[in-house]
């Protein structure tokens, strides 16, 4: 039973970063690996950060959060979820407080995720060699589905990592990535075409295969906003509700807190797919909320930002893949008819398997 490590975002408080690693970890004991996460050092921010250390981050998102406009209750129940996130939901990754640092390994795997996102203000990341491999002790060193997310190769260029970037990528036995961005980096700075995977969340599925997923939640007639708090703006928030009150829908927010609120959802990751699954509809702005609506065939809406820390390079990359780019709300007039049309999922579906087989081959082939 071979020993493989996974390099990734395990401890970013979100469901997208859990699903993934979760996904990931089954797929791999599924193909007779002894499996554990593997964890790496933040590195100093590229970008200029006004919180360097963790704890004044975190005081600051809590501020930023309370100020939003948003019932208090709910905002309280949102703190309140961040703050027992790890406690209640790491157990189910088999880890703990406890750090791994560089293993002895057979495998090293890193993704998927936005491991290779390294500028970015986010202190719990930073610039980090480890999340490229360095001083990684494994027999073999392979990525899976990683992401550059909206780090582009002119940015590498400018902070001046470019030439270290490249070296760290050559150290690699094998590289996959899940976007064009990031391949058409990794391309320019090896020379090597990497190969594509879809990320783990849509590889694994889950619905049918994660006997975790509880068979019904308690609500009905309700649509999902899920992302980031504060990241709808008060124009979309307040078509979204005009949308809700049309359809007589509640509005559940899931992963982030927001103005157009009726009730924060505090669960687990596998609960969230369950609530995915008897939701009337979806928006979201984000990669996984685009993915868990795929997975659990809703029709959903999805912004897709440009601006400020943006998601086009990734977002649009994953709708344009699983032939759903008509699902993209570009401008908040077409939310209704977006959110209106139903979701022909059989060519996505397709699609979908001939990726499952691809990315078990692919990982199945790198433990040898």
């Amino acid at each position: 039973m071979p020993r493989v490590g996974i390099l990734s975002m395990q401890r970013i408080l979100n469901y997208g970063s859990f699903l993934q690693a979760y996904g990931l970890k089954s797929i791999l004991e599924e193909l007779g690996c002894d499996v554990e996460f593997v964890d790496y050092h933040p590195g100093k921010c590229l970008l200029p950060v006004e919180n360097e250390s963790g704890i004044s981050r975190k005081l600051a998102k809590g501020i930023e959060v309370l100020k939003q406009k948003a019932p208090i209750t709910e905002k309280i129940r949102f703190i309140q979820y961040k703050r027992q996130y790890a406690a209640k939901y790491y157990p189910y990754l088999g880890i703990d407080d406890k750090m791994n640092y560089v293993p002895e390994l057979d495998v090293l795997v890193i993704g998927s995720d936005e491991v290779f996102n390294c500028v970015q203000s986010n202190t719990n990341v930073g610039f980090s060699p480890e999340l490229f491999g360095d001083g990684h002790h494994a027999k073999k060193l392979i990525s899976y589905a990683a992401s550059f997310g909206n780090t582009t190769i002119e940015k590498l260029e400018k902070y001046g990592v470019r030439e270290t970037i490249s070296n760290l990528l050559e150290g690699f036995d094998s590289l996959s990535v899940r976007d064009s961005n990031s391949g058409s980096i990794v391309e320019e700075l090896t020379g090597k075409q990497p190969e594509y995977h879809f990320d783990p969340v849509l590889v694994y599925g889950f619905i049918g295969r994660c006997k975790e997923i509880p068979q019904s939640v308690g609500y009905s007639s309700y649509m999902i906003v899920y992302g980031y708090s504060g990241r709808f703006s008060k124009e979309e928030c307040r078509t979204i509700r005009a949308y809700a009150t049309q359809k007589g829908l509640k509005i559940l927010c899931i992963g982030g807190v927001q103005r157009c609120c009726d009730r924060f959802i505090d669960c687990s990751p596998f609960e969230v797919i369950a609530y995915f699954q008897h939701a009337d509809c979806v928006v979201t702005d984000t990669f996984h909320g685009t993915i868990l609506s795929v997975i659990t065939k809703r029709r959903f809406g999805v912004f897709v930002r440009r601006q400020g820390y943006g998601n086009g390079e990734k977002l649009e990359d994953l709708l344009a893949r699983l032939k759903l780019g008509e699902r993209e709300i570009s401008n908040i007039e077409m939310l209704n008819n977006v959110l209106a049309s139903s979701v022909n999922y059989k060519e996505t579906e397709l699609i979908i398997e001939t990726a499952r087989k691809n990315a078990y081959a692919y990982l199945n082939g790198m433990l040898v």
